[in-house]
């Protein structure tokens, strides 16, 4: 592992049960000496990636807040599905997830509600299981056969207790099948009262980048029935697909409208008086 991935390995450590950590606990737990861990996490202090909270003691810095800001302004997949998913919401009365897998982790990044009374046990940014639900099937189903040994071989026992296959030959022929129906339906795998369906996407190279899900009870998805909800995922994803295909620009902002409307029309030089 280089320096680099090593300092940036601390941010792992970071979660839900454990927000705050000493810097010899991080020590410890990363097998770093006092002297190197110590200037690692000055580092990460000095960029914004952590905070002192006390003596000795470290949360996650607003770094990581900036980063979110401008992941969300810049992702292209996630611009191009944030209208398209607002829209879809209104058409199924269900809500829309779009999820993202990095390395062995699946998040959900963005979520459009129809109901907000609707409680989803994982949300945005909260690491999900990767074997269970719609979305992950979906975007497994579609990666190469490289990135899906490394995940096998790191996740084997959560592939097989999620149904997945006790083997490496068993768990690609159900991620086969799923890739042929280019769909997927969920009964209960996270939520036991909810349902989901999902469809993948994939970034402007072809390479399967995230997954478009409709959640919703149970009854209402059983209710909208399979050809309906392929019929809802399959047009926004094509809609979605189309916009990242063209790029979708950012919003200028009116300080850059104004000088590239200045630089387009440059003032006409006043003729000299004869």
């Amino acid at each position: 592992m280089t320096s680099p991935a090593r300092v940036l390995a601390i941010l792992n450590l970071f979660d839900e049960k454990h927000p705050v950590w000493h810097t010899d606990e991080i020590n410890a737990a990363m097998g770093y000496t006092r002297a190197t861990g110590y200037r690692y996490v000055k580092d990460l202090v000095e960029a914004g990636f952590l905070r002192k909270v006390s003596a000795g003691r470290y949360s996650l810095g607003p770094r990581i807040i900036e980063l979110d800001y401008q992941v969300r302004r810049s992702d292209p997949v996630l611009r191009a599905a944030v209208p398209v998913m607002d829209d879809l919401v209104k058409k199924a009365r269900l809500d829309a997830v779009l999820s993202m897998i990095y390395g062995t982790s699946l998040v959900d990044i963005y979520r459009a509600s129809v109901d907000p009374t609707l409680q989803l046990s994982y949300g945005r940014g909260r690491p999900r299981p990767l074997f269970l639900g719609a979305a992950p099937k979906v975007i497994l189903s579609q990666m190469a056969r490289p990135q899906l040994v490394k995940i096998y071989e790191a996740c084997a026992p959560e592939a097989a207790a999620s149904g997945l296959g006790n083997t490496w030959p068993e768990f690609r022929s159900r991620l086969a099948a799923i890739r042929k129906e280019g769909f997927y339906w969920s009964h209960g795998e996270l939520d036991r009262w909810l349902a989901g369906a999902a469809m993948p996407l994939f970034d402007a190279e072809g390479e399967v980048a995230a997954a478009l899900a409709l959640v919703g009870l149970k009854e209402s998805l059983a209710e909208a029935g399979e050809h309906r909800l392929r019929s809802l995922l399959g047009h926004a994803c094509g809609e979605i697909q189309a916009r990242v295909n063209e790029g979708v620009r950012l919003p200028a902002s009116p300080a850059a409208v104004r000088a590239a409307f200045k630089n387009a029309n440059p003032p006409r030089r006043r003729r000299a008086a004869a």
